[in-house]
């Protein structure tokens, strides 16, 4: 199951880092044992994290939080922080840290586990499982889905159009329009998907219910949610299809979670074993398993029918690590009167 990422208030946010979640009692890293600051969802990852506590032979305490809030609050944190691993829904929020000098230089043997395209070019994090943005469409009303997401401003597109603006993954595809086009194309091109009538929705699984029903004929969306609907109701049952955009198209980006080591994390070699552990084999399988995602270490397919070869994909060439700017992003959604 899929959890949505929440918005949360500044009051919520605050308790959210400061209080001790994963932990049984105590202060939250007094402890000797590994700690982890998870941006995956506790449902999601913990099942996973258990099994990382036995693979480690050690006490692990994880603390949970949307990615871009724990990421500010290790770099508030500094060299005073409790973390030593930090596991992350989005690149961008291992970015953040990288730009700041707060994660420590990976093993190239840990490194050569992961293509270079989905790890950092400074070597201190390495993605995990990765997400690709594709078109969701409606087949009763497209039989030929638009190569780039620029089409999408054009008159033949106009009102039929879903997306949801509030989502990560969302702002993390505009951040990589942002990267790859420049600002000024991509206001431009935010504010012509405005004027065009697109369609906003709370989160992806209403968008991709939307067009499944015939609300909207194309949404702009993640693999998963279509694949993990199909593994619910069955293929018979979902009228949706995807389309991979090609030509690197910015709509087609490959984005990753993935995981750093803190630098000066008291427990390095025990965070070293568990970043191998999330890249072994059993981790691997399991994200695609439950996520849908697809595996990142080498040599590890997807277990997910009909999902095509990552190597076959087209995604724009951009570095995941600049996918940083998110207040940048969400200013300039505002602008465009999206968020």
């Amino acid at each position: 199951m899929r959890y949505p990422l929440a918005r949360f208030t500044s009051v919520f946010v605050l308790m959210v880092v400061l209080l001790p979640l994963g932990t049984a009692c105590g202060v939250f890293g007094s402890d000797a044992g590994l700690v982890i600051y998870s941006g995956r969802n506790e449902g999601l990852v913990k099942p996973l994290l258990e099994k990382l506590e036995k693979a480690v032979d050690t006490k692990v305490e994880v603390r949970y939080g949307s990615s871009s809030e724990l990421s500010a609050q290790l770099l508030e944190e500094g060299d005073k922080t409790k973390a030593d691993l930090f596991l992350s829904q989005d690149a961008g929020a291992l970015g953040a840290l990288t730009k700041q000098g707060r994660l420590d230089k990976l093993p190239q043997a840990t490194l050569d586990k992961v293509a270079a395209s989905f790890r950092s070019s400074s070597g201190d994090w390495v993605g995990l499982s990765g997400r690709v943005r594709v078109l969701g469409y409606d087949p009763r009303q497209v039989t030929r889905p638009p190569n780039s997401v620029f089409d999408l401003v054009k008159p033949e597109w106009k009102d039929k159009v879903g997306y949801a603006p509030t989502n990560a993954s969302f702002q993390a595809f505009v951040t990589g329009m942002r990267v790859l086009k420049g600002d000024d194309a991509t206001r431009e091109w935010l504010k012509g998907l405005k004027a065009n009538g697109v369609k906003a929705y709370d989160d992806n699984l209403a968008l991709l219910d939307a067009v499944d029903k015939g609300q909207v004929a194309l949404g702009l969306l993640n693999h998963y949610y279509w694949y993990e609907k199909v593994a619910e109701k069955g293929a018979n049952n979902v009228t949706a299809k995807l389309h991979y955009l090609p030509g690197g198209d910015p709509g087609a980006l490959i984005n990753v979670a993935g995981v750093g080591v803190l630098k000066g994390a008291k427990h390095r070699a025990t965070a070293q074993k568990a970043v191998d552990f999330l890249l072994s084999r059993d981790a691997q399988t399991y994200f695609s398993d439950e996520t849908k995602e697809y595996p990142l270490a080498s040599g590890v397919k997807s277990t997910v029918p009909g999902l095509p070869p990552l190597e076959s994909l087209k995604a724009p060439n951009v570095d995941l690590g600049k996918l940083d700017s998110l207040q940048q992003t969400l200013a300039m959604l505002r602008e465009a009167g999206m968020v």
